[in-house]
């Protein structure tokens, strides 16, 4: 691992200890009123690449990939007005929306075949009613082919209501959807010289049946990158993360979006996840059963345009020890699996020169523990939580041009209860 991924993931474990609570919750705008901007800009890979984007700005501000996720209650009234500051038309359309409304404002604007096109400086408001719960995308309409693909593209939450008022920490309005931390995985990929033609002002020679990505991303980034924390100022217009972390016995939220042209079999180590909805609609075989046709995985498959909601659970359950290193007697922890209370390591631990250590070994198999390690060896996992890969299952996805390990990848921080973190930090 080079100084720079050292970087990456120190940092992503000092976010995990210290700023948890902000990371449980997706980051994105509230609306229901939103004003873009369409505008050029650049991103930055982890291997030293740059590439010329086109993206949504949250009004005057900076372009980003993806576009801002816009997050709203349902049976708001959302309006989003688009400003347009390129050089080709473009527009917004809102796949699973109905009823959606597009009212031109002023400067150069024109009927496409799916919507109202904001042309050179032209402005459009996009009106729609948030009837259903659920995670969606949004993406220029205009020509999705080259647009989307070059940055035009971005994520839509809706969050259920009662009685008009929002139900905290819930997918939908049946309680079986209930969660505590949830994360957004907006999957998309790029072919550089699709971007490169775009930057030239070269379109009409893209020919989208030559589309070869080498470029995978997570929330618009590439790993390791995908583990910094949101809104590092070394990535101005890459402002979103994607790093889960729990703590045993809690529900994570997966909001996975398939925001790009490719099929991308989202991998999800520890545990199988239970799909409660697709395209912002319910698993479920009536209005009051809940996601009783939810569907057990533990690969996500997600076709370009569609969505899912999972839930993901963790607990070592039938592990076959003791994940804490309890004695039969000690005390239960929060939501143990209580069969394997006090179960001791069926393996002696080899001495330490008989060791290679990765970044994130604690020095101890035991969560919430620290054991010695040798000194500049590991040093990054300084809570004594447990690390998960999740990656796209298509292998190539996981570089960054080739260069591995990149891509659509990031880890699962699965972290013990609070008050093993501190004894661990003590320690």
């Amino acid at each position: 691992m080079n100084p720079r991924q050292r970087t990456l993931v120190a940092a992503a474990v000092m976010a995990g200890l210290f700023a948890f609570s902000a990371q449980a919750a997706i980051q994105g705008l509230a609306g229901p009123n939103f004003n873009f901007t369409a505008k050029s800009g650049y991103i930055s890979t982890p291997e030293g690449g740059r590439l010329f984007i086109w993206g949504y700005a949250n009004g005057t501000g900076t372009v980003q990939y993806p576009g801002p996720t816009m997050i709203v209650n349902q049976g708001d009234t959302v309006t989003v007005t688009l400003n347009n500051q390129l050089d080709t038309p473009v527009s917004m359309v809102f796949p699973g929306q109905a009823g959606v409304t597009a009212q031109a404002l002023s400067g150069s604007t024109a009927d496409g075949l799916l919507t109202r096109e904001a042309g050179p400086a032209g402005t459009v408001k996009y009106s729609f009613t948030a009837t259903n719960p659920g995670t969606y995308m949004y993406h220029s309409g205009t020509r999705p082919e080259i647009e989307v693909m070059v940055g035009l593209v971005g994520a839509l939450i809706v969050r259920p209501t009662s009685g008009g008022a929002p139900i905290a920490n819930q997918a939908y309005g049946h309680a079986a959807t209930r969660f505590d931390q949830e994360c957004l995985f907006l999957l998309t990929e790029m072919d550089p010289a699709i971007n490169d033609m775009v930057e030239h002002g070269r379109m009409s020679q893209v020919n989208s049946g030559d589309f070869f990505p080498v470029l995978w991303f997570l929330n618009g980034r590439c790993a390791p990158d995908t583990m910094e924390p949101d809104g590092v100022p070394w990535l101005p217009t890459q402002p979103y993360n994607c790093m889960p972390m729990m703590t045993p016995g809690e529900k994570l939220l997966m909001r996975v979006v398939g925001g790009g042209r490719d099929v991308h079999p989202f991998h999800h180590h520890g545990n199988n996840a239970l799909i409660i909805a697709r395209d912002g609609r319910m698993l479920s075989s009536s209005a009051t059963s809940g996601p009783d046709r939810g569907v057990s995985v533990y690969t996500i498959q997600t076709a370009p345009g569609q969505t899912a909601d999972a839930i993901f659970e963790w607990t070592g359950e039938k592990i076959g020890w003791d994940i804490y290193g309890h004695q039969p007697g000690d005390m239960m922890e929060p939501n143990e699996y209580a069969p394997d209370h006090g179960k001791p390591l069926p393996v002696t631990m080899p001495e330490n020169q008989d060791l290679a250590f990765g970044e994130n070994w604690s020095g101890s198999p035991y969560l919430g523990q620290m054991g010695v390690l040798p000194p500049g060896q590991g040093n990054l996992n300084i809570g004594g939580s447990y690390y998960y890969m999740w990656h796209s299952h298509t292998e190539k996805e996981m570089v960054n041009n080739d260069i591995f390990p990149g891509g659509m990848m990031t880890m699962l921080m699965i972290m013990p209860p609070a008050g093993l973190m501190k004894t661990a930090a003590k320690n």
